[in-house]
């Protein structure tokens, strides 16, 4: 029997995830988090895994905790929906919430429109009330496991469409040929050019005959028959690494004039005491550093890949496409920076504290020949 039209071919089973992740402390304690979280809330709590792929060949460098929310409504054109919540919360800090809405039956063009829809309901960051009560239900309930809490505005947003089964067999070369993904990766209505249709469809990928999956910047189509989530997982973790990287890029943004401004004011002090404010400011500048090392290490090994060249290659893709090596790049010049600052600060304490010892060496000198004189 021939291939039916692209008109009548329907998503029979999948679904709509929309994530939102936020920077909301310095770090995590993970297993405070779970205690809290039974005590107060009530409801169990699970470490994050990889489905299907070995702990050999692709695992977190710490599991995330995961959470459940409960189901709220979300309000479309069409009408109220129930949305599966559930949360996961990273140790370098980092919250990630997804909103779930289940698709069956919806035909392909329904389904964009479902997802763009979706996209609207939850609002664009920065964060709509939505977030913003699911957060806060977050924080009370995990409480002191937030290590230095902060309010952080920083916060990344990211939209999947899930497709596990279509109401015929679908390979993925039949997928790309019949089906439009352009509305549903866009968000757009009018007609892009070919250029722009090419760019959104770059970063294609599968596996087997029968799985697909197409990265953007903002927006991820996902067939997976098997109903596998490591390629979901991968996403959230690039997507939280990105965050932090963010994070750390304008706090060291905001601490260069600042350290500047420090430095300057060091050197006008009367210099007698200058030695000492040097050191002082070096200190502080080393435990700056150690502090965004530290971190910036645990986010850059959220993720370890050994094996799994296919989950490898998708993670990958989606580092560079969200550019978190650039963001990367920039906070480690950042640190370069304030670590040679730190090096000339301690050196010219040093020289001052040598310089004091000359002056103190040479007043002793001076007294010995005056005392010396008047006997």
């Amino acid at each position: 029997m021939p291939d039916q039209p692209a008109a009548t071919i329907e998503v029979a089973a999948g679904a709509i995830l929309a994530y939102r992740l936020f920077d909301v402390a310095y770090a995590i304690d993970l297993g405070k988090a779970e205690q809290n979280w039974a005590r107060t809330v009530r409801t169990g709590s699970s470490r994050g895994r990889l489905t299907s792929t070995p702990p050999k060949a692709l695992a977190f460098g710490v599991p995330p905790v995961a959470f459940g929310l409960g189901i709220i409504s979300l309000p479309l054109a069409d009408g109220p929906v129930p949305a599966t919540v559930t949360a996961r919360l990273f140790d370098f800090g980092a919250v990630s919430i997804a909103i779930r809405v289940a698709v069956t039956g919806l035909s392909w063009t329904a389904f964009s429109h479902r997802l763009n829809d979706v996209d609207r309901a939850v609002g664009p960051a920065p964060a709509s009330g939505v977030w913003t009560d699911l957060l806060d239900r977050i924080r009370l309930g995990v409480g002191d496991a937030l290590v230095r809490p902060a309010a952080s505005s920083l916060e990344e947003d990211y939209l999947i469409g899930i497709a596990n089964a279509f109401n015929e067999p679908m390979t993925a070369d039949a997928l790309a040929d019949r089906l439009d993904l352009i509305p549903l990766l866009s968000g757009e209505h009018r007609t892009l050019s070919e250029g722009a249709r090419r760019d959104l469809l770059r970063h294609r990928y599968s596996y087997y005959m029968d799985d697909m999956v197409v990265l953007t910047w903002d927006r991820a189509f996902i067939y997976e028959p098997r109903g596998d989530a490591d390629v979901i997982d991968v996403l959230e973790v690039a997507n939280a690494q990105l965050l932090e990287m963010r994070y750390y890029d304008e706090l060291l943004d905001a601490e260069l004039p600042r350290m500047y401004d420090l430095v300057e004011a060091a050197r006008r002090r009367w210099p007698l005491t200058g030695a000492r404010r040097f050191a002082d400011l070096a200190r502080s500048l080393y435990t700056l550093v150690a502090e965004v090392t530290e971190l910036t290490e645990k986010v850059d090994n959220a993720l370890q890949v050994t094996e799994d060249v296919y989950l490898a290659r998708i993670y990958t893709a989606a580092l560079d496409l969200f550019r978190v090596p650039t963001v990367s790049a920039a906070v480690d010049r950042k640190l370069s920076i304030i670590r040679d600052t730190y090096t000339a600060l301690y050196d010219e304490a040093s020289s001052g504290r040598s310089e004091l010892l000359e002056i103190a060496v040479l007043v002793l000198i001076a007294v010995e020949i005056i005392l010396a004189i008047i006997r």
